[in-house]
């Protein structure tokens, strides 16, 4: 009676906190409601005996990405007129798909019925009840075992994209003055230092005009 009546606690959380996600106007609210449907899904996995599969999205998505989301919804300064616009154009298309995926749906759950057969059961995480194994160590023996290499693999994806995102997005100004380490330390007597004779009436040309890699 209590996992059937959190389940429907989480379920309904979830499913109001993704509809919140797309009706919502500020997009900072947006995306507290998507930490939020994240935290009801970990709920839910709990609820299968899937522990890791929580830990993993709370700790990845909520501590991660939906976090990087709102810093950069935060910074970037996004035209959301044009946005709406966007949105308003291409409504007629969204409509559509959205129908065609709920006549979709409806018809899987009219064909194989609200509960889950037998044979539709899914198969239990742990692979015994008396082994002692938790879900969390069977998987992680499945992972570092029978797919280690597809395991790195995937990280090192990860890896050279994240390097490629940093390189394609970090774009040095020229407007912007730098420090240069190299040239602050070679400065000497000739560079640092100059005895100018000022005519009457003149004026004094500073150093950095004549140094510019000094000031940069």
């Amino acid at each position: 009676m209590a996992s059937a009546l959190f389940f429907y606690l989480f379920a309904v959380l979830a499913v109001a906190s993704g509809a919140a996600v797309i009706l919502a106007k500020n997009p900072v609210h947006a995306v507290l409601f998507l930490i939020l449907a994240f935290f009801n899904a970990a709920g839910l996995f709990v609820l299968l005996n899937a522990e890791f599969l929580a830990m993993l999205l709370v700790i990845v998505y909520v501590g991660a990405v939906a976090v990087l989301f709102l810093f950069v919804v935060m910074m970037l300064d996004v035209d959301f007129a044009q946005l709406k616009a966007g949105f308003v154009k291409n409504a007629k298309i969204g409509a559509l798909i959205g129908g065609i995926v709920l006549l979709e749906l409806i018809a899987l759950f009219g064909y194989r019925g609200l509960s889950l057969s037998p044979a539709m059961s899914p198969a239990a995480p742990i692979p015994a009840a008396d082994s002692g194994v938790t879900n969390t160590q069977a998987l992680g023996q499945l992972l570092y075992t029978q797919y280690v290499y597809f395991f790195q693999s995937a990280g090192l994806i990860l890896l050279v994209a994240m390097i490629g995102a940093i390189v394609l997005t970090l774009k040095h100004r020229s407007a912007v003055k730098r420090q240069s380490i190299a040239a602050q330390v070679a400065r000497g007597p000739a560079t640092g230092l100059e005895v100018i004779k000022v005519p009457s009436g003149g004026s004094v040309i500073p150093p950095a005009a004549k140094h510019p890699e000094v000031a940069e």
